[in-house]
């Protein structure tokens, strides 16, 4: 008989994870459109789509703090600038024009803030979000960078788990 003796990590691989991420390639617009509205409103996944790739991610325990935290900083910043701000969370940025869909982990408006105060967005006839947040702890396929500059968004902080790095839109 043979006995080894071995520490097991009991934590589940989920817990480990700052996220779990399930990438589609080749995917029209519409079929983007119909998964989008198969899966609903009310769910902790979050969809991007751009150039034919769909990713899904569901944000787990540090995805979500990283977020939370640097949300936190964004509010104080404009608190402490004396900036309105109006803040839309992961609210789904779709621009059927472009074929772009995107749900960020936090979007704003502050330079443009006038403009949405008090109604719901429509990407056909405003503007968008002025500054986007998301955190890619893991891979993405998915350009986030030209994503976001397609989309006219002025500035993109995004956080890799290490590193905050702050893109501005320059002249397009």
């Amino acid at each position: 008989m043979i006995f080894t003796s071995a520490e097991v990590n009991n934590i589940p691989i989920e817990e480990l994870l700052p996220e779990k991420r399930v990438t589609f390639y080749n995917l029209s617009w519409r079929s983007y459109e119909q998964i989008i509205a198969a899966l609903g409103d009310k769910r902790a996944s979050r969809l991007t789509y751009y150039q034919g790739i769909l990713e899904i991610v569901i944000p787990l325990e540090a995805h979500e703090s990283a977020s939370a935290r640097i949300g936190i900083l964004i509010h104080i910043l404009a608190e402490e600038l004396n900036l309105n701000i109006k803040s839309m969370a992961s609210t789904t940025l779709n621009n059927p024009a472009l074929k772009i869909g995107a749900e960020p982990d936090k979007c704003y408006y502050i330079q443009n803030e006038p403009a949405v105060r008090g109604k719901v967005v429509n990407l056909a006839a405003d503007p968008p979000p002025d500054l986007v947040l998301e955190v890619d702890i893991t891979h993405t396929d998915i350009d986030k960078n030209k994503l976001y500059q397609d989309m006219g968004v002025l500035e993109f902080w995004r956080y890799n788990g290490k590193t905050l790095t702050v893109y501005l839109l320059k002249e397009g």
